[in-house]
């Protein structure tokens, strides 16, 4: 289904989409992906159901600390979701500590809706958990030590390999407009000839 969406965007000329090969994301960048995302659906709710959250857990007048929370997710989503994923991911982690500094303010005694809050807890904490191995992930998959060169050694720029390159360009014709100008000194050399000549 895909490879038929493809197509119908592509140009009478251009090659039609047959296959794709696979995904270079590893499992660290499509759970990154999906925190970004996750961060993001989070992020939406608390903007617009803050008054829902806090009296689910018993924190009536902190509707305005919930907004702000979930605009900092939606910080967090964007990023994840952007080439520096690690920075977003990391940034999770720190905005997680925060839930949960929340929380726990919320886990007084004389709090009736304290079981609740004890559920967000341990929600909170589960995320966190995936959150930091992710981060790791990242971080690990994506940087290098410092110093040292990346090898390309393994790789020949020819997909098919070089024997099914060889002689294949055999009867190319150069097209005129892409074959060079005669150099500089072909030019001047050709000029006082050209005076000499009888008119």
């Amino acid at each position: 289904m895909a490879y038929y969406i493809s197509n119908i965007a592509r140009s009478k000329g251009d090659p039609k989409v047959i296959h794709s090969g696979p995904s270079s994301l590893g499992t660290a960048d499509r759970m990154a992906k999906a925190l970004g995302w996750f961060s993001i659906g989070l992020g939406m709710t608390e903007l617009i159901a803050a008054e829902r959250i806090t009296r689910a857990l018993g924190m009536e007048g902190k509707e305005a600390l919930v907004r702000a929370f979930g605009v900092r997710e939606l910080g967090h989503g964007l990023l994840s979701l952007s080439p520096d994923k690690h920075v977003g991911l990391w940034s999770r982690v720190v905005g997680d500590g925060l839930d949960i500094a929340t929380l726990m303010k919320a886990m007084r005694h004389d709090n009736p809706k304290r079981d609740n809050v004890g559920i967000a807890l341990a929600a909170v904490l589960g995320v966190t958990l995936l959150d930091i191995i992710s981060a790791q992930g990242v971080t690990a998959r994506h940087s290098r030590p410092r110093g040292r060169l990346r090898s390309y050694r393994d790789r020949t720029g020819f997909p098919q390999g070089t024997q099914a390159a060889r002689g294949a360009a055999k009867d190319f014709q150069v097209p005129p407009d892409m074959r060079a100008v005669p150099t500089l000194a072909a030019v001047s050399q050709r000029a006082p000839q050209e005076k000499a000549r009888p008119h």
